[in-house]
């Protein structure tokens, strides 16, 4: 997949945007909500989003490419850092100085990102990042690897075509699990 930073940093302004009245809404939430978006859109449309590579970190994954360009987001003035208490624990929320560009994305990439925004409403991030932990591609990767999108096809029903199982041997092959049928 080819990484587009302008559709990246278009998707971390939106999804900053829609979490400003969530009081979980700080930077674990930040990153689950774009990996679940970008995922859930390789499952449904076969394609990325951004293209953002994702690492496994101890609470879940994140993306690569979000500490560089949430910096120079804040260096351009276009976004800012704000430290909030939440629950006694320090909260990094990144507040947008200016509206995503949603002219970037397809219909259904906004379908996608809005329906991922809707379905983990009110969740917390721990309640976020504990989902994300169910997912085949983190739980197959080791810490710091890299999240392979083709992993978001493991352990969903899916219509069976040569692609598909090509895919899903190779990922097999690549963390050593059996695949049977």
């Amino acid at each position: 997949m080819r990484y587009d930073e302008t559709k990246f940093t278009e998707l971390v302004l939106y999804v900053a945007e829609r979490l400003a009245d969530d009081r979980a809404g700080g930077a674990t939430k930040l990153n689950k909500v774009i990996f679940f978006a970008e995922f859930t859109h390789v499952r449904r449309h076969g394609d990325a989003i951004s293209g953002c590579e994702f690492q496994k970190l101890e609470h879940g994954p994140a993306p690569r490419q979000l500490v560089p360009v949430r910096k120079r987001l804040v260096e351009a003035d276009e976004a800012a850092i704000r430290t909030e208490d939440f629950l006694g624990r320090e909260q990094h929320r990144l507040v947008p100085r200016r509206p995503a560009d949603l002219s970037v994305f397809t219909a259904d990439e906004r379908r996608t990102i809005n329906d991922v925004l809707d379905q983990i409403a009110g969740l917390t991030a721990h309640k976020v990042s504990a989902l994300s932990h169910e997912e085949p591609g983190w739980r197959l990767t080791e810490m710091g690897e890299t999240i392979p999108y083709a992993a978001a096809l493991l352990g969903t029903r899916q219509v069976s075509t040569p692609t598909s199982r090509r895919l899903s041997r190779e990922v097999a092959e690549r963390y050593g699990i059996a695949i049977t049928g």
